[in-house]
Formats: C-alpha cells, sequence, structure tokens
C-alpha cells in the first residue's frame, strides 16, 4: 500500500499564480532491504546466503560494465535498463559536440509486462486528516473505499513474509 498525504502550496507562477493548490504528497514508503532480499531469495531456493550475496554483487558488476559500454542490459523478468544521453538542440550541426550538445547521461529502466502489471495493482490511498475520518483507500481501477488500514510506518518486517 502507497500512503499519500495533502500538501498544499500558493502557485507562484501561470494562470494559477496567487492560488492555493492541493497535490497527493507521499508518506514515508516501506523499504524492502537488501538483507530481506537475500532472505527471501534464500528461503525460496535452494541457495545459501553467500551465494545470494555473490550473486547479487556480480549481477551490478555486470550491468555496470554493460552500462560503461553503452550497451542496453536484459535482466530477465525483471526487464532492461540502458544508459540514455539527452541532447541539446543546436542551430548548426557543427555546434552539435559532446561538450556542447549533450546533457548528462541518465539511467533507464524498462520493465516487463509482469512488473509493470504488479506496479498498477498496488493499493493507493490518500490520508485527508481528521477532517473525513481518515484514508479512503483507492483500489485499483480507480475505485474508491472508505475506511483502510493503518500503514504501519517505520516497520523493519519483511512485508513480503
Amino acid at each position: 500500500m502507497l500512503d499519500f498525504e495533502v500538501k498544499s502550496r500558493v502557485v507562484t507562477i501561470g494562470k494559477r499564480q496567487g492560488q492555493t493548490v492541493y497535490y497527493a504528497y507521499p508518506k514515508t514508503q516501506q523499504k524492502l532491504t537488501n538483507e530481506m532480499v537475500i532472505a527471501r531469495i534464500v528461503r525460496e531456493t535452494s541457495l545459501s546466503e553467500g551465494d545470494v550475496r555473490n550473486a547479487l554483487i556480480s549481477l551490478s558488476n555486470v550491468v555496470c560494465e554493460g552500462l560503461e559500454l553503452g550497451m542496453s542490459v536484459d535482466l530477465a523478468e525483471l526487464g532492461s535498463i540502458r544508459v540514455m544521453v539527452p541532447s541539446k538542440m543546436m542551430n548548426t550541426e557543427a555546434e552539435v559536440t559532446v561538450k556542447d550538445a549533450l546533457k548528462t547521461p541518465k539511467i533507464v529502466f524498462t520493465p516487463k509486462q509482469k512488473m509493470r502489471d504488479a506496479a498498477n495493482s498496488v493499493e493507493l490511498s490518500v490520508d485527508r486528516g481528521t477532517t473525513t475520518g481518515g484514508a479512503i483507500p483507492v483500489v485499483p481501477g480507480g475505485g474508491t473505499e472508505e475506511g483502510g488500514e493503518e500503514s504501519g510506518e517505520g516497520q523493519e518486517e519483511d512485508p513480503l513474509a
């Protein structure tokens, strides 16, 4: 579950200048730590903790090497990762140089369908404080349901356990 709170600010530019606008801002998100990931993989496979740690370190090294070579790296069921270098629009062909036209490289991750489906199925809620009686979860598909459970912020438990 991703919990959001309602925040406000006064717009300083544009058509809404001077108006107070309200928006959803994410509260602290639970984190699946490296230790939790390792423990989960150890539980679900016949690999030892050391094997999993080594595999994750090796994966990181292989991905970094691929990115340094400008390659796209296929991460199986997760998706692919690549380097993208945005370019500025220049007036003449001669102005297009590495120094002047190319911006800072960015890492782009393109998830596979399974990951996109997982992201689209996350339960969302907006906490409007005590004025409306608490959180109103928004379930996948755009519907809402009144009430909701506590977010459990700050828990160090494995949410997948």
